[in-house]
């Protein structure tokens, strides 16, 4: 029947069924999220040798195990207020505990699977599906990214500049050439500073997304708990080393371990950060010792928090899903009539 009213509703009723594949499309996105998430964790859990990890956490004094854990508690919760900077600097109006809750879940993952999964794909998500748009999510991961770096610029150079550790010397970077590098790392981060408090120019375009500078007071807040929470986890290790190397010594040689990976190479059959650590430490204590105080460190700061963060990330999927429900029940829900 060619009625006017057909005719306007044909065209409605084309749009819907033109679109009737979206939904699937993002059922079946979830799924392969989902399923690439699981085969991750079961890939990392078989390439860990359990029983050396539970062997070397057996033979530490408690004391120092609860210490360690303690340290690694404070280092998570802090770096969990990096993107409540983010939420200062955005304005976006999520509460402080979501905001913890994702910055922990997706930092987890970040350091047990990569980037691309956890620091990147998993905060999008979980950001997206509270509601943010894409471009505040990438301000708030930008400033995030440069609170934890900025501080590490700060800090390595501070400590391969002015208290420079000895170096194996068939390294590629020998002891002049960390303490240069660690001048240049020193002067980014001063340089950064200035461009906070002295830039006439106020804002980039990163991908089509605006990003501003922020103020100073913010960058100062940025590069302190940056470089804070290297700090503590340069702790957690010197406690699990049971304090026989000093302190300043550990922080070093964890900041090198940072990047080692892409300055020289690294014997196989052994991750960056133990490697460093044997190549630097192993004449002032067994590297048995050392390796096992890495095994602890990986348990207590990884492998532990990995659990916690797989339980936090299902129970925020959960209510997500929940919440845009009930949103679109009140959308669809008729509205009441009009009385005058």
């Amino acid at each position: 029947m060619n009625t006017p009213a057909a005719r306007r509703a044909s065209p409605k009723k084309a749009g819907i069924t033109g679109k009737a594949w979206w939904p699937w499309l993002k059922r079946g996105a979830t799924v392969v999220f989902f399923a690439l998430v699981a085969w991750l964790l079961v890939e990392q859990a078989r390439a860990i040798e359990w029983h050396a990890v539970f062997a070397a956490l057996r033979g530490y004094p408690p004391a120092s195990l609860l210490g360690a854990a303690a340290l690694a508690a404070l280092s998570l919760s802090l770096y969990s207020c990096f993107d409540l900077l983010g939420r200062h600097y955005t304005g976006h109006t999520l509460r402080t505990s979501t905001v913890m809750l994702v910055t922990f879940t997706s930092y987890v993952l970040n350091l047990n699977l990569g980037s691309l999964v956890g620091g990147i794909a998993l905060r999008y998500r979980l950001y997206s599906r509270l509601g943010l748009e894409v471009g505040v999510i990438t301000r708030v991961m930008t400033l995030s990214m440069l609170t934890n770096w900025m501080g590490y610029l700060l800090l390595a150079g501070l400590l391969f500049g002015f208290f420079t550790p000895p170096l194996p010397p068939n390294w590629k970077l020998g002891s002049g050439g960390l303490q240069i590098l660690g001048f240049v790392l020193l002067g980014v981060a001063m340089a950064y500073l200035l461009l906070c408090a002295f830039s006439r120019k106020r804002s980039y375009l990163l991908r089509g997304h605006e990003l501003a500078l922020p103020s100073l007071r913010l960058a100062l807040l940025q590069i302190a708990m940056g470089a804070a929470n290297w700090l503590i986890m340069g702790g957690v290790v010197f406690l699990l080393l049971q304090q026989k190397i000093a302190y300043p010594t550990v922080v070093s040689v964890l900041l090198v371990g940072a990047v080692a990976g892409v300055i020289t190479h690294v014997p196989a059959g052994l991750g960056v950060l133990e490697a460093v650590f044997v190549a630097l430490l192993s004449h002032r204590m067994p590297a048995h010792d050392l390796l096992a105080a890495l095994l602890a460190y990986r348990f207590i700061y990884y492998l532990g928090p990995l659990l916690v963060a797989g339980g936090v990330f299902l129970a925020m999927e959960i209510r997500a899903k929940k919440l845009g429900r009930e949103a679109r029940q009140a959308h669809s829900a008729p509205k009441p009539a009009y009385r005058s």
